[in-house]
């Protein structure tokens, strides 16, 4: 699950990272009562209006501006509220911005000059162990950094029998070239980071920059958090934290029935229990020509009611020209599934696209006869081989 900058900050605030403070805004007025807290609180004249999308690049797609005083920002907060905002991260239909967070200045004037860094805690899915990516190129052109100039990205692997060591801290701190009182604030920075990383079983945490201030500092100016659903049973409290304006509404209409969706620009829906087979059942697909257009997993028990509520899904899609369904039948019995078909097919009477259905395991052969002699538009078949030459068929 995605967060916003402001609720990842919040995050990084409570295990004690030092961030860039700032107060999310709705409307202009609230963005100028922000400003003016801000000002009054940390003598902060200049703020940052930075748009709240689960996407990066903001910059890049002017979604972050500095307002030199109140007028600046009613001007730049209004000129961001309500606007679509193309990033490369968005793609080219963009995401429209419904807040803004409105953060203190901290590239001030002092004794040493700033610098900004990138680091991030992630998981290497390859060993099966945490690593810290940091680089001393923090700021927007880090993709560009890391396909240019990949030995300025450094990693160093954490053993998860013992976490972060303070050993490695340090490590890290000397890489990035920092001494004296720099040096201290960043191990202090990193562990804090991974301490909250793991307390609440994240998959991303990617703070880019952090910055080192004037007066050396070291604080989180951004924060990209990703939260592990497999883990968020454990963590009621982050519940709330879900944007549902920044999801896929058919995306968030299929969790609703506990349908794993992700919409793809193909011509061939599909639906299919388990996410090993689903891929398989796509790779079908572009063999025969066709290109999916969804991944669907309707889980290990699928019935007439979550077989209607994947049609639903799958046909608000304007481009499917046809439905395949693969079905394996361990733990559920293939008739059943073939009956959930024909039932959720005569109840919403307006499936205008051919259907191929592929059913193997328990009872097979007799979910096989119900779909042929149900007299409905729908095409049975046994083998993968079988439910490729349908789909071809279908759309010839």
């Amino acid at each position: 699950m995605n967060i916003h900058e402001y609720q990842g900050k919040a995050i990084l605030k409570s295990f004690g990272v030092r961030v860039q403070e700032g107060i999310v805004a709705d409307t202009v007025d609230q963005a100028v009562a922000a400003a003016q807290k801000l000002k009054e609180d940390l003598n902060s004249n200049w703020v940052v209006i930075k748009a709240q999308i689960h996407a990066g690049g903001r910059g890049k797609g002017g979604g972050v501006k500095l307002a030199k005083n109140l007028d600046e920002v009613r001007e730049k907060a209004g000129a961001i509220l309500g606007m679509q905002l193309v990033t490369p991260q968005t793609g080219p239909e963009g995401k429209k911005v419904h807040k803004v967070l409105v953060a203190q200045d901290v590239y001030y004037p002092g004794e040493s000059e700033t610098k900004e860094f990138y680091v991030s805690v992630l998981l290497d899915r390859a060993k099966g162990r945490n690593i810290v990516m940091y680089s001393t190129e923090g700021g927007m052109d880090i993709e560009h950094v890391a396909a240019t100039t990949p030995h300025l990205i450094f990693k160093e692997e954490i053993d998860p029998k013992v976490g972060l060591q303070p050993f490695q801290a340090r490590k890290i701190a000397f890489n990035l070239g920092l001494s004296g009182d720099a040096f201290k604030d960043m191990v202090k920075f990193v562990s804090a980071l991974y301490k909250a990383y793991d307390a609440t079983d994240s998959s991303l945490f990617e703070i880019n920059p952090v910055l080192k201030t004037s007066d050396n500092k070291i604080l989180a100016v951004d924060a990209k958090v990703n939260l592990d659903d497999n883990g968020l049973f454990r963590h009621p409290d982050f519940a709330g934290l879900r944007d549902l304006n920044e999801e896929d509404p058919t995306e968030v209409e299929a969790s609703k029935s506990n349908l794993n969706y992700v919409k793809l620009d193909g011509n061939v829906g599909c639906m299919v229990n388990g996410a090993g087979l689903d891929m398989a059942t796509m790779d079908i697909i572009k063999l025969a020509g066709g290109e999916p257009a969804n991944f669907l997993d309707v889980g290990g028990t699928a019935n007439a009611e979550t077989v209607k509520a994947a049609f639903n899904i799958i046909l608000k899609d304007p481009n499917v020209k046809a439905i395949l369904i693969n079905i394996f039948g361990g733990i559920v019995r293939c008739d059943r599934v073939a009956q959930g078909v024909i039932d959720a097919y005569k109840e919403l009477g307006n499936i205008h696209v051919p259907i191929i259905v592929r059913l193997q395991g328990t009872n097979a052969e007799e979910a096989k006869m119900l779909i042929d002699n149900s007299g409905l538009k729908v095409f049975s078949a046994i083998l993968l081989k079988d439910a490729a030459e349908r789909v071809k068929e279908v759309l010839a």
